[in-house]
């Protein structure tokens, strides 16, 4: 039998990861035949939340799921890991500024990372869904200097899926129609969901959907501010949708990317070819051969998508400045 995959998560009893872990176990992400181990990390006092999320997994008699572990100690978590998908951190209160919420979560991508960095497998890789992801990312990966820089990822992909589903439903067609759609930037109000080089069943979007006005301003906005829209509409979080983008986020890191098409995630900048900040958690279109993920090159922005860029690197840059004494 294939040797299995250890698979630690963070936050294990919260709504993202009671989605992702069972998906996680029936196949759909490492293939049918991959075995998975999966470690499950939890603040001490939700440990009775995660003890009955363990039941559910157990009954659900997964054949693949080799193995559960639960735990609140990081350490043990993310031992052997060969994935990390940080799921767990601390949300953002009635109130609170995004700055706020960067100070508070800080500290626990500092722990989170010296854990990885001691404890985690040589192939470790990190996917980091908990907000603000970007700088979480940075802060956990300055806390792992034996981890390389293309072993992390913070997820802009449910930007990306967002983008894609309001151009398909613009153009009438469904989102596996839309290609080449590109997040840059934080995963913030400020990010810069790219439609110029988007496809719509090959055509140019902005071709297929002619009305600059409506990509400039409401498909803008909407993908921007798409997260505050469905608290406001079901009280919580999105949970199942970034489940879902976390998992696409993994699949296209392992998969060859198609041809002419790319994915986003947000990766560290160092030798990026578009001028932004390398010292960041920036998310650009990327490609992956199966192992190697790496920033498409040669794309032409426009001044207008070029300042949008630009100014979701200025938001990163003011949220690095926030956490520098934790780097």
């Amino acid at each position: 039998m294939t040797s299995p995959i250890r698979v630690a998560v963070t936050g294990g009893a919260g709504q993202i990861a009671y989605s992702l872990l069972f998906r996680i176990g029936n196949g759909e992400v490492f293939g049918a035949d991959q075995p998975v181990i999966l470690q499950v990390l939890e603040i001490t006092p939700a440990m009775q939340a995660l003890e009955g999320v363990l039941m559910e997994l157990q009954d659900s008699a997964q054949p693949l799921v080799q193995d559960i572990i639960a735990t609140d100690d990081a350490n043990v978590a993310f031992k052997d890991a060969n994935w990390a998908i940080l799921v767990g951190g601390k949300p953002r209160g009635p109130g609170m500024l995004r700055k706020d919420l960067i100070a508070a979560n800080g500290p626990i991508f500092v722990g989170q990372g010296e854990a990885i960095n001691n404890n985690a497998a040589d192939d470790i890789r990190i996917v980091t869904v908990a907000n603000p992801c970007n700088s979480n990312t940075l802060v956990a990966k300055s806390n792992a200097p034996d981890v390389p820089a293309d072993r992390w990822f913070a997820m802009t992909r449910l930007d990306e899926n967002r983008a894609k589903a309001q151009i398909a439903n613009k153009a009438g067609v469904t989102s596996a129609e839309v290609t080449n759609v590109g997040i840059w930037g934080n995963h913030s109000a400020t990010q810069f969901p790219w439609f110029d080089a988007a496809l719509v069943g090959g055509k140019p979007a902005t071709e297929v959907i002619d009305d600059r006005e409506w990509f400039e301003n409401d498909f803008l906005s909407t993908v921007q501010q798409r997260g505050k829209a469905i608290i406001e509409a079901r009280g919580k979080s999105s949970a199942a949708s970034a489940a879902n983008a976390a998992l696409d986020t993994i699949r296209s890191i392992i998969t060859p990317t198609p041809e002419g098409d790319w994915f986003s995630a947000a990766v560290y900048s160092a030798g990026n070819p578009y001028g932004i900040d390398e010292n960041l958690m920036y998310s650009f279109p990327l490609r992956s051969d199966g192992n190697t993920v790496s920033i498409v090159e040669g794309l032409e922005l426009s001044d207008y998508a070029v300042s949008k860029a630009k100014a979701s690197e200025a938001e990163l840059q003011e949220e690095r400045e926030a956490v520098a004494d934790l780097l």
